[in-house]
């Protein structure tokens, strides 16, 4: 399969691009190239042709030959999104849009499309489910739900999009983020030796691993077309819901020497639990390999394999909101987030 992946220079694109490549797929990406200095690690992986384009840019002969989409490439995370919202619709929303209806024009069958468990926000079921009603409170998940919501229509006999609502990614990436729970707490716990929280810890977020969402998509990409044809997946294990304050004392059971302190009530009210039921029943060979145990152990090794510094923790390049400032600031990229030349 010739597959096109958008945002292969970043966190999950980053894991993405080379095991489709191990799995004889054909791979071209698509990166703007926002987050190119941000390099933890090396991989002796192979990496894919990239188009260096504005996904804004792209035209329908892009895809041309293309017999899949796996669209990834959006302005990252709530706080980057609540930088410039204007800047946000115009990427997440109707660039994805647009990158749909291209890839649908080109004779695209399959359009997999990176959502997020976000849209849920302040949940009043106990565990919602692709069902329940979504209730998105910033920009970032109010684009998820809109893109869902525009190229579902979209579907036909010739075009087979899905839609991946992910629970809250951690795990190593080359390409890392500092700026997701997880791995935001393994690194102050490494770099400080303490995990200061600023809330009481008790919101739920559903956590599942960069490279189990590869794995999802990848049996998405694989499995006959009638399991997928526009369907929603919320991607993740069940049993991994975790209050915030649980995900806090694995990272401090694993980093020794961590002390840990909790606050009180955060001013981010979000917290749901999520029903990961219908993805491990519907999809061929789905089942999460990781859980945040293993996760924070594989950062824990990886930051003593590399020697990690605080100074590389708070680099710019490894948090999204950081790094588009710097961007901004330097007039790199103007104000609709497009490149100066």
């Amino acid at each position: 399969m010739k597959i096109l992946v958008t945002g292969t220079e970043g966190y999950l694109g980053s894991l993405l691009a080379p095991l489709l490549m191990q799995n004889g797929h054909e791979v071209i990406g698509v990166d703007t190239g926002f987050y190119k200095v941000g390099w933890l690690y090396n991989t002796n992986s192979s990496t894919p042709k990239t188009l260096n384009k504005d996904l804004r840019h792209l035209t329908v002969e892009d895809f041309q030959g293309i017999d899949a989409v796996v669209h990834m490439a959006e302005l990252s995370n709530d706080p980057a999104g609540q930088l410039a919202p204007h800047v946000t619709y115009e990427i997440n929303h109707k660039g994805s849009v647009y990158l749909a209806k291209l890839a649908k024009a080109a004779g695209v069958r399959r359009f997999v499309y990176m959502s997020s468990c976000s849209v849920y926000g302040v949940a009043t079921e106990d565990y919602v489910t692709e069902e329940s009603p979504v209730n998105p409170q910033t920009a970032y998940a109010i684009c998820k739900t809109l893109v869902e919501q525009d190229v579902k229509p979209l579907a036909d006999d010739g075009f087979s999009p899905t839609f991946m609502r992910n629970a809250t990614a951690y795990g190593a990436s080359p390409r890392m983020r500092f700026d997701i729970v997880l791995n935001n707490l393994a690194g102050l716990a490494w770099t400080t030796k303490e995990i200061k929280m600023s809330s009481d810890g008790t919101p739920w977020r559903p956590l599942v691993h960069g490279l189990d969402i590869c794995k999802a998509i990848i049996c998405t990409l694989e499995a006959p077309r009638d399991l997928i044809h526009n369907q929603v997946f919320n991607v993740g294990d069940t049993t991994h819901n975790y209050q915030v304050k649980e995900i806090a004392q694995t990272i401090a059971n694993i980093f020794q020497g961590c002390q840990l302190n909790f606050g009180d009530n955060g001013s981010d009210n979000r917290s749901y639990r999520v029903s990961f039921e219908k993805i491990n029943q519907i999809l061929p060979g789905f089942k999460c390999d990781w859980n945040a145990q293993r996760g924070a152990q594989q950062l824990c090794d990886l930051f003593k394999l590399i020697d990690m510094t605080q100074e590389t923790f708070l680099f710019r390049g490894f948090t999204r909101l950081k790094q588009l400032e710097y961007l901004i600031n330097t007039q790199q990229i103007d104000h609709n987030f497009f490149w100066k030349r």
